[in-house]
């Protein structure tokens, strides 16, 4: 069999079914310990380097098992096809190359219908590379996103596929951790950009501001989206309730963890805003289903592999968070799990306020690897362990 290509959704499925393969990453050691390829199962997965094949190809040749298909990933997609060629050469007889190479991993979105009615459909889309989650509320012929990733085409397509027209694209947060699409789905389709002034009023974005408590509706009927700002992981943090049922809570709940208060440089400052946020959030109605913008890993998705649990069950998981009791405790806590930012962030957030402009390459650099916005003792514990290796 030939050298053929698969595409990252290909993998991702492979992933979720538990094919039996090896993927072989072919960059560079430094490149490989920041971002690799996750899913919600494990699967074989080694590192050799494009270089080591091309200056000691039979050893590299004998560190791949030939008992699996071979799955190769590279940055771009060269060096995985140089890689194929070389296995093909060498008798292996299922080899693949990821198209577009790692970012095409780093971009995909998967989406997983959460809920239905005669009403409205709510999608969750899952974006494995960064570990986040954007959502998408339709009600009849429109579609309104909420924290949509850069990758605007899948959006327009899927809002095709269903017959909308996107009418409203929703920030909970002026982002840190990965380039938005709000802006640029807004400049090509004409929807409205809405935002919250705490995070956006310096900005250069073309946006309608939100009240607290507003709602919003689409323009036949539907369900109402509630506006509910929640400031802490940053000042203009907001949520939005749909329908009294699902909280789409951005960075400031996730189902392990809060988001972290010291992303900008503030962190006392936002660690009191933060404290004041979660006494209101519980006091919400406990059976409102927390959708957020983040997951930590695959362990927090439920059996269909949705990123969603009720309230009530999120405060008990977290109820070494929830249940500080003075903000002195939490500021402590956050303290206590403060690490340092990836220093990308600063020039992402920058680009999503539209104060600079950085070209697709660029951008696509900025905007691999996994997020950081989580205030845990797990995540500082990762921290350690990154240091003392």
């Amino acid at each position: 069999m030939s050298l053929h290509p698969y595409s990252a959704r290909e993998l991702f499925d492979a992933i979720v079914n538990k094919d039996d393969f090896v993927l072989l990453d072919v960059r560079n050691d430094k490149d490989f310990a920041r971002f690799y390829v996750e899913g919600p199962h494990s699967f074989p997965m080694i590192n050799v380097s494009y270089y080591d094949f091309m200056e000691i190809e039979e050893e590299s040749v004998a560190r791949v098992p030939r008992n699996k298909p071979i799955r190769i990933v590279c940055a771009k997609e060269g060096s995985a096809k140089y890689v194929g060629e070389i296995l093909v050469k060498h008798g292996f007889t299922s080899v693949g190359y990821l198209e577009n190479g790692i970012k095409s991993w780093g971009n995909v979105l998967i989406p997983m219908l959460l809920h239905q009615t005669d009403d409205y459909s709510l999608y969750q889309f899952i974006r494995p590379a960064k570990a986040s989650c954007s959502y998408g509320l339709i009600h009849g012929k429109e579609i309104m996103l909420f924290d949509p990733s850069r990758n605007i085409d899948y959006y327009l397509e899927f809002a095709a596929q269903q017959g909308c027209m996107i009418s409203k694209t929703f920030e909970t947060h002026l982002q840190a951790d990965y380039i938005a699409g709000s802006r640029d789905i807004a400049r090509k389709t004409g929807a409205v950009f809405l935002a919250n002034d705490g995070d956006f009023k310096s900005s250069k974005n073309d946006y309608q501001s939100l009240k607290d408590g507003e709602i919003i509706c689409f323009s036949t009927g539907g369900p109402e989206v509630r506006v509910f700002f929640s400031p802490g992981h940053t000042p203009g943090s907001t949520s939005f309730i749909i329908d009294e049922q699902f909280l789409i809570s951005g960075d400031t709940v996730f189902i392990n963890s809060v988001g972290r208060p010291d992303l900008g440089g503030q962190a006392e400052a936002w660690t009191g805003m933060l404290f004041d946020s979660i006494q209101k959030i519980k006091k919400m109605d406990q059976r409102l289903m927390v959708l957020p913008g983040h997951f930590a890993d695959w362990a927090e998705a439920n059996d269909k592999l949705l990123f969603a649990l009720p309230l009530g069950e999120v405060l008990k998981r977290n109820q070494n968070i929830y249940n500080l009791a003075s903000k002195e405790e939490f500021t402590a806590f956050i303290k206590t799990n403060m690490r340092p930012q990836p220093e990308e962030y600063a020039t992402i957030r920058e680009v999503n306020a539209n104060l600079i402009q950085e070209d697709d390459d660029k951008q696509e650099i900025l905007d691999l690897g996994k997020n950081e916005c989580a205030a845990s003792a797990y995540a500082a514990q990762q921290q350690a362990q990154s240091i003392k290796a």
